[in-house]
């Protein structure tokens, strides 16, 4: 006889579950962009700038451009580089909002390596809701650090992702050191 799940539960598939309720509001998109291009309405790229870098999570800022914590990481120091206009595709940028994304990017990584004593980095842009980009309409390009063995046990048998800091921990140190720099 074979051991029935309570309704509503599921089937077991010897996965253990790690529940992030909080993060449904963006799986179903609440409050944010359509994706299209004209979508400025609610866009949280174009909304973060207007807080403090506290509670923005912002690492730093330039003229054009700015680092912000990724609320969302896939790793432990996730950041994203994004330009201050609304613009949805990397031909959109002007030379000089490409120097800067360049400039932060090379920055974001020195800060990681000193900070965090990353081993590399996954770096890269998603172009388009066809791609994977979840906010589409507003350009962001990833910077995700990477460690020696950071794929461990955890996520590959225990299902679960760790994340060793709480993300205004992190912002805060990275911020310290970008402005030491």
């Amino acid at each position: 006889m074979s051991e029935q799940a309570p309704e509503g539960v599921g089937v077991p598939d010897g996965y253990e579950r790690l529940w992030t309720p909080h993060r449904m509001a963006y799986i179903k998109g609440e409050g944010k962009p359509t994706g299209e291009d004209t979508d400025i309405e609610g866009c949280p790229f174009c909304e973060i700038p207007k807080l403090d870098d506290v509670d923005g999570l912002i690492v730093a800022r330039g003229p054009g451009m700015y680092a912000v914590m990724n609320k969302f990481p896939y790793n432990a120091g996730h950041l994203m580089v994004v330009p201050f206009r609304h613009v949805p595709d990397y031909t959109d940028l002007d030379a000089d909002e490409i120097a800067e994304m360049g400039r932060f990017t090379q920055e974001a990584m020195r800060v990681i390596r000193e900070v965090m004593g990353a081993h590399g980095f996954n770096i890269g842009m998603n172009q388009g809701q066809i791609a994977g980009a979840g906010i589409a309409g507003h350009l962001h390009q990833h910077i995700v650090p990477r460690w020696g063995g950071d794929a461990n046990f955890m996520p590959i048998i225990g299902h679960t992702k760790t994340l060793p800091q709480m993300l205004t921990d992190t912002r805060s140190e990275l911020a310290a050191a970008w402005e030491r720099h």
